[in-house]
């Protein structure tokens, strides 16, 4: 199945639904509820707490269930627009992308266990909505396409062989980031976290209907040119060992979201970098998931004040 969050003209209210065969958006509660005993589920955060069970009835129910609402006449949100946690994000996680954001003349050094990282629940912005973009915050811009995974259940100490077992499924995640405030700040949280810079969606696909997550290419495009074009084989820690070391001695709960990195690309690796311009539009795409659109908009204007000295101060390392 693929799940999505969705409001209808005139109720900006989002609720839950699920991508029909043609495309179009099954509304859920009202194709599902009145067959389902209990309180049917109203987002998909509900649908994933309520366990496999209600997972494959809720599949069940919605086989050949009338479509109620055509793609175009909706809104799409993110399929969890406001996370209980921050997400968990990879650094350095594509050999190539290691390479491209090495200092000049020295050999890259591939990470020897997986480099963790964090976003804030309010970065989290619709799959085509526009990013908001505080030019008195920052003035680099970068994207990361980047497979997001969402757990489906609780878990701790996870081994390698069990641990996809875990996965409810998967997303696409753009991690918009602020190359000044993470070279300014020495670590990668503040220029992570800026309003909005995580576009998610547009649908959350079931692991079961996705298929082998290290098989599948991600994209992305600048203005309809492409920048990253790599497939998930090229992980250096692939999803089961992520979440194997996630996990140990560390509690992750269902409806966690995980983005497992980039490839290269990216505008920081560029000659010289090349970051994001008021008005771009950044398409970030994912086999077997879609596309998020996004435009970036300037919220506020450019500060007029130099560079002071902290900003050119560089990081030990970059994602």
């Amino acid at each position: 199945m693929k799940y999505l969050m969705f409001s209808r003209p005139g109720d900006p209210a989002p609720r839950l639904g699920a991508v029909a065969q043609g495309g179009d958006v099954i509304d859920v509660k009202a194709a599902a509820a009145p067959k389902w005993s209990g309180e049917c589920p109203a987002t998909l955060v509900d649908l994933i707490r309520a366990g496999a069970d209600a997972w494959r009835r809720l599949s069940d129910l919605l086989r050949g269930a009338e479509v109620t609402h055509a793609a175009k006449q909706i809104r799409w949100h993110a399929p969890i627009p406001r996370p209980a946690k921050n997400i968990v994000c990879l650094g350095l996680n594509y050999a190539s992308h290691v390479q491209e954001t090495s200092k000049p003349g020295r050999q890259p050094k591939l990470p020897e266990v997986p480099i963790f990282f964090t976003k804030a629940p309010t970065t989290v912005n619709g799959p085509y909505d526009r990013i908001p973009w505080d030019r008195a915050a920052t003035a680099e811009v970068d994207y990361e396409v980047e497979l997001g995974v969402i757990l489906g259940a609780n878990a701790r100490n996870l081994t390698r062989a069990v641990s996809r077992g875990h996965v409810f499924g998967y997303t696409i995640v753009n991690d918009v980031s602020a190359r000044d405030l993470q070279f300014r700040h020495g670590q990668w949280f503040k220029g992570k976290s800026l309003d909005g810079f995580c576009p998610m969606g547009p649908v959350v696909v079931t692991a079961d209907e996705f298929g082998d997550p290290q098989t599948k290419r991600l994209s992305l495009r600048v203005n309809c040119a492409t920048r990253q074009d790599a497939t998930t084989a090229d992980m250096i820690f692939p999803i089961d060992v992520i979440l194997e070391h996630l996990s140990r001695g560390m509690t992750l709960e269902a409806g966690d979201i995980i983005a497992t990195g980039t490839p290269d690309g990216v505008g920081l690796g560029r000659t010289p970098p090349e970051y994001l311009r008021d008005g771009d539009v950044i398409e970030a795409e994912i086999e077997g998931i879609g596309t998020l659109r996004n435009q970036l908009v300037a919220t506020a204007p450019a500060p007029d004040r130099a560079t002071s000295a902290d900003t050119r101060l560089k990081p030990p390392s970059r994602s």
